[in-house]
């Protein structure tokens, strides 16, 4: 009788019976219509991971804006689609290689329905905001957020547990080879195909300071891109010293904002402006910035007053656009008049160095401080600083810590 209400279950929509018995339902799926949903599943539990994933840092009542929402759909989808095609060839080859019997196309099957665990959790996640919004208007936004963590944590269990026991179906295989080929073909790719970015397309820093204020925040995450100006030992992990100089290399534009390797201390990374070239004679006059011997443009706009930005709390700060003899535009901060670095002597950038200055010109140790930074060799040079990709307050004085949604997604000029 069992057997008989568990056949009738199966037979139902696959949506359906997926939740009564998911190792029965992808059988069927493999043996009837291997491909039946497969990108549309991946496409939107990508999304709803991504999305999940934002929830689960404690976003309060607003749960996603609009900018924050396309980036997340954009950058779960593309992952998606990419994950589910080599992930299934990668985990179906090693499966195969233990004794598996599955094809590529089960495999891909397997990962893209156990996105909908993923899937219905960023639909309890919306419902209870929109309820939330509707019935709770004037309660404290914060309490939603361990709610929404416990969420994403239990959706992200399920997901995998559920992916385990059909891929155990698929494969024929025991607890034992079904968490080996699990294991080695997600893991394992995951692990080269991000050394493979992070090492030669893209690599994640967050900024802890506010010397690029208001370009960049205490508490952004940034993407540096490494390719514009080719690799160098620092592009590797840990720096080996296996070769010098460096490989496709081009030197930065003036206005570029780069991450860099301390020349005094290979071990830190610093984020700063680029604003002078080898050979390039830069001074600071009364707070103003000349290249070669004449100022650099700028014009005077509204006063800045997001964050704490000079230290002693938040206050009005004067803030200046200035435009470089090439174009680049920019916005700098001028925390007080008649700063220690405002009047500098002349600097001439050495040969196969760079002349770089933090945005928050009161507030920055840069190559105005020969002892402390100095000129940046340009083998020192990691990538240059493309967009934020995710962005927190971090408070303080008993201040919750709060997601910057604007700042997500923005590129840095």
């Amino acid at each position: 009788m069992a057997d008989l209400l568990v056949d009738a279950a199966t037979r139902r929509s696959p949506l359906l019976s997926f939740w009564l018995s998911p190792r029965l339902t992808i059988e069927r799926l493999v043996a009837e219509r291997p491909r039946y949903l497969v990108l549309p599943l991946a496409m939107l539990g990508g999304a709803a991971s991504a999305a999940n994933m934002l929830t689960g840092y404690g976003a309060g009542s607003e749960i996603i804006g609009w900018r924050t929402l396309l980036v997340c759909v954009v950058g779960g989808v593309i992952f998606a689609v990419f994950n589910l095609y080599v992930l299934g060839v990668f985990t179906g080859w090693v499966g195969r290689k233990i004794g598996g019997v599955a094809s590529n196309d089960a495999v891909r099957a397997v990962f893209a329905w156990g996105m909908l665990p993923n899937i219905l959790g960023l639909a309890v996640v919306l419902s209870v905001a929109a309820g939330w919004r509707i019935f709770a208007a004037g309660a404290e936004p914060m309490s939603l957020s361990s709610l929404f963590g416990l969420v994403y944590g239990f959706s992200g269990l399920w997901a995998l547990v559920v992916t385990l026991l059909m891929l155990s179906r698929v494969e024929r295989f025991g607890f034992w080879r079904t968490m080996v080929a699990y294991a080695v073909g997600t893991l394992a790719l995951a692990a080269g195909v991000a050394l493979t970015v992070r090492t030669f397309l893209f690599q994640p820093f967050n900024l802890p300071a506010a010397s690029m204020a208001p370009t960049l925040l205490p508490g952004d995450y940034i993407f540096a891109a490494k390719y514009p100006y080719g690799y160098t030992r620092f592009s590797l992990p840990f720096s080996p010293p296996l070769f010098s100089g460096r490989i496709f290399g081009s030197v930065p534009a003036r206005g570029d904002v780069i991450v860099f390797r301390l020349p005094k201390d290979v071990s830190t990374d610093y984020v700063k402006r680029v604003v002078g070239l080898p050979g390039d004679r830069i001074q600071m006059k009364e707070g103003e910035l000349f290249i070669n011997g004449t100022a650099v443009r700028r014009k005077r706009v509204e006063s800045f007053e997001e964050s704490d930005v000079c230290g002693g709390g938040p206050s009005k700060v004067k803030r200046w656009r200035e435009t470089l003899p090439e174009g680049a535009s920019y916005e700098t901060l001028d925390c007080v008049d008649r700063g220690f670095y405002d009047d500098t002597s002349v600097f001439t950038v050495p040969a196969g160095h760079l002349f770089v200055l933090g945005d928050n010109r009161d507030n920055s140790t840069d190559s105005r401080v020969l002892s402390a930074v100095g000129y940046i060799p340009l083998e020192n040079v990691i990538g240059r600083v493309g967009m934020i990709f995710f962005s927190r307050d971090a408070g303080g004085g008993g201040t919750p810590t709060v997601i910057r949604y604007g700042r997500i997604g923005t590129l840095v000029q």
